[in-house]
């Protein structure tokens, strides 16, 4: 900035005065030729009473002082030269100062000369018809009005050029603020530990210095676009990271309790095939092959329940056809009357609409059952079951609630997750079936497969487990108050 502005004023002092300069020599050359013109013509009015080396003339009025003239001979060389002193008079020239002035054509070319003792001199030299005489003026005060004139620029110039940098400076400074600003909040930033630990919240540019109408602005408000995207890809990353700590501790988790549940059958069919190859006096063929069944039996039930969960984690296809809701939920609470006569099994029906539903029938009644099983495996003897639908015209809704001793509060969140159990040393409840833990898993597996959902309320002396399917064939509808038609098996 500042050596643009010594360059413009530079430029404009150097032009101001060489069209000064070419303004007042213009004004003197006209002087000097003016002048030349009127000696002559005074050298002409004197002709016949004059001598070849008479100057008279420069004794008329309107001779300015300093006024230099010389007469020539036939060959050019200067005989005669005087000068207008400032006291009117006429003062020789010497022969140094007519030397100077040697060389000078009569066409009336001007030309700039020196004279020792006198100064710098503008001359001409007219000849033509008349008598050819030499005339001369002083550019004293040429050079000194120039001369002013560069000291009052240069003096203009240097008070401008001063004031403009301090100005520029203190502009440019109070500009570059916010960039500093920006700078020391990258600066801030960029020490952060990105690469590991917690994500904090990392500075921002201020408000201040984020106006897009500026240059210092528009590069606040990209920086904080940036710190904005790099927080939002490091908390993603570290949710990244935490989702696969989890999924590797349930994958631990269920890996260890597979291994668990299938070596606890493995290790009972061993036992008892050991019992045998050492003879049947110690435990009886038949009771024997009954455990060995048994245990297989449990065996395979944990792979399949295994395969269908791995299944439907693939996104495997399911049998679609129209199953009716009522009709299915009636026969899973006639089974498991069946399997524990020692509960109170009821059957609720409300229904606006045909309890209609698109999916697999096979595995929505293993979805009722198993939570009909849940309910046996879980409560004293004597517990009440209500199994109930609901149907409207956009949803079916089956509920399996008991007044047992509900659920514990720990439990809650992770009910529906594989090998969930409330004994944590996989133990089995004393004189019951007791359960792997998959039972649970699947039912949301199987509701989510068809769209579903499935929530748990759990309190004692009331658990419900709520599954909300879409309706075949319909559009979500506003609800309509339904008359219950209550059936109790």
């Amino acid at each position: 900035m500042g050596a643009t502005l010594v360059a413009v004023c530079t430029a404009l002092a150097l032009t101001t005065i060489v069209a000064q300069r070419a303004y007042l020599l213009g004004n003197l050359d006209e002087r000097v030729t003016d002048s030349a013109e009127r000696s002559q013509g005074g050298l002409q009015r004197r002709e016949g009473e004059q001598s070849d080396t008479d100057l008279g003339f420069l004794a008329e009025r309107g001779q300015a002082v300093g006024t230099v003239a010389a007469r020539f001979d036939d060959d050019g060389h200067v005989i005669v030269a005087e000068v207008v002193t400032g006291d009117g008079h006429q003062q020789v020239l010497t022969a140094a100062q007519r030397a100077a002035l040697a060389g000078i054509t009569t066409d009336g070319t001007l030309h700039t000369r020196s004279l020792p003792g006198l100064g710098t001199y503008r001359v001409t030299a007219l000849g033509g018809d008349g008598v050819p005489v030499l005339t001369g003026l002083p550019m004293d005060d040429v050079q000194e009005l120039i001369g002013r004139l560069v000291v009052v620029e240069a003096v203009v110039a240097v008070v401008g050029l001063t004031a403009a940098g301090v100005v520029c400076a203190v502009v440019i400074r109070r500009q570059l603020r916010p960039l500093d600003r920006v700078a020391a909040t990258a600066v801030e930033v960029s020490r952060s530990p990105l690469g590991h630990g917690e994500v904090t919240a990392l500075t921002r540019v201020p408000d201040r210095d984020t106006d897009p109408g500026s240059e210092a602005g528009q590069v606040g408000a990209a920086l904080n676009r940036m710190i904005d995207h790099v927080e939002s890809s490091l908390a993603e990353r570290q949710r990244g990271e935490e989702e696969m700590r989890r999924s590797e501790e349930r994958m631990r988790r269920f890996l260890a309790d597979a291994s668990h549940e299938l070596r606890t059958p493995l290790a009972s069919i061993a036992g008892y095939a050991e019992l045998m190859n050492r003879g049947t006096e110690r435990i009886e063929a038949s009771l024997a092959w009954r455990r060995v069944s048994a245990e297989s039996a449990r065996m395979t039930g944990l792979v399949e329940d295994l395969l269908l969960l791995a299944r439907l984690d693939e996104g495997r296809p399911l049998q679609v056809a129209e199953v009716d809701l009522a009709s299915l939920v009636a026969e899973a609470v006639w089974d498991a009357r069946a399997a524990g006569e020692d509960h109170n099994w009821q059957l609720a029906l409300f229904l606006d609409a045909p309890a209609l539903v698109v999916g697999d029938e096979a595995r929505l009644h293993q979805v009722v059952a198993n939570l009909l099983a849940n309910a046996r495996m879980h409560t004293p003897v004597g517990t009440t079951v209500i199994a109930s639908v609901e149907a409207t015209d956009a949803h079916c809704v089956i509920r399996v609630r008991d007044d047992g001793p509900g659920i514990p509060p720990s439990l809650l969140p992770t009910v529906f997750e594989r090998f969930t159990r409330a004994d944590a040393s996989r133990s089995r409840t004393t004189g019951k079936e007791g359960g792997s833990g998959l039972g649970l898993a699947i039912v949301d597996a199987i509701t989510a497969a068809h769209d579903g959902h499935i929530h748990v309320e759990s309190a004692p002396g009331h658990t419900e487990f709520i599954i909300d399917l879409p309706r075949a064939g319909t559009t979500p509808t506003t609800d309509r108050s339904a008359s219950p038609a209550s059936v109790t098996v």
